[in-house]
């Protein structure tokens, strides 16, 4: 369902939008892990890194679990215990899961909680926006021959709220506020349970259309968030050779609805054409059985008097 995010954001800034309050109440930044995976993007999609919010407890022993981490993850979660070498060949979609089966699936059982983000707005600085904070869970994976952990995760979905009913059925779980935010990711204190109450549709969300070019996971640039008026017809847009063509289709087609054009004169025939091919004196048609009869007849009435056979 949700197959692109933006996260544009400069590192530094993307850092000051996720401030937050500790259990003591106290301002802070969340620290980086693997800063450098991080790569700002307009058009995210599945298999890219986006940068994820999380609490510290999951990468140190007794860490304090209300103080967060955003670590870049790969969008699309590969299980622990998958066993192939290569992640490109899980056979089934996780970038998404849903939360009514979301306990059942295999694919996401020992899995952990955190937070993809995504920001609202689509200017270069942040200026006290609210990020677009959807809940997720994200799972360590370890190559059986060895190498680096790959940590990857996917977006938990829901039923549309009803102004996004029309579009699709599903939206991605959105954690409406602080603190839901710090709920869904303190596992230390708030069970699975009481975190799973914190996945529902939500109105509180503004939405637009955007171009076909954020189709094209290429495509990097604030066009594919711009909004775009559905009801304004795009133009055509020709190469020069093709103008060309129109611009002649335009005018043959002017000429013939034009009642005073003359009829082309037998010298307006291409030199080509007229060198070897005979004017018909009968009319065009496709028929080709037809065109031969007419032609066969034509033949035999030019035939020279002498050879025709003598009746009385």
């Amino acid at each position: 369902m949700c197959g692109r995010t933006s996260c544009h954001l400069p590192r530094d800034v993307l850092t000051r939008a996720c401030a937050y309050q500790d259990r003591q109440g106290q301002q802070r930044l969340p620290e980086w892990r693997d800063p450098d995976k991080y790569c700002p993007s307009y058009n995210k999609s599945p298999r890219s890194n986006s940068p994820v919010l999380l609490s510290r407890l999951h990468f140190e022993k007794g860490a304090d679990s209300s103080e967060r981490i955003i670590a870049p993850m790969r969008w699309g979660l590969v299980p622990s215990w998958f066993k192939e070498g290569d992640p490109s060949k899980l056979q089934f979609n996780t970038s998404n899961c849903r939360s009514d089966t979301i306990m059942e699936k295999l694919s996401f059982k020992s899995v952990s909680n955190g937070t993809p983000n995504n920001p609202e707005d689509w200017e270069k600085v942040w200026d006290n926006w609210r990020l677009l904070t959807m809940a997720g869970i994200f799972d360590c994976w370890e190559p059986p021959e060895g190498g680096d952990c790959l940590y990857s995760y996917t977006i938990i979905t829901v039923d549309s709220c009803k102004g996004l009913n029309d579009i699709h059925h599903r939206m991605p779980a959105i954690l409406d506020g602080e603190e839901a935010v710090s709920k869904w990711l303190d596992f230390g204190e708030v069970s699975t349970q009481e975190a799973l109450k914190l996945i529902h549709p939500t109105e509180n969300i503004t939405f637009h259309p955007v171009s076909t070019v954020v189709n094209n996971s290429q495509n990097n640039t604030p066009e594919c968030l711009a909004p775009v008026d559905l009801l304004v017809k795009k133009e055509l847009k020709a190469s020069g050779r093709s103008q060309k063509m129109f611009q002649w289709l335009a005018t043959k087609s002017s000429k013939k609805e034009d009642p005073q054009t003359p009829q082309k004169a037998e010298s307006d025939v291409p030199q080509w054409s007229s060198q070897f091919l005979q004017k018909s004196p009968f009319p065009t048609k496709r028929g080709g059985a037809t065109l031969l009869e007419r032609w066969l007849k034509q033949e035999k009435e030019e035939e020279p008097v002498a050879k025709r056979p003598h009746c009385q």
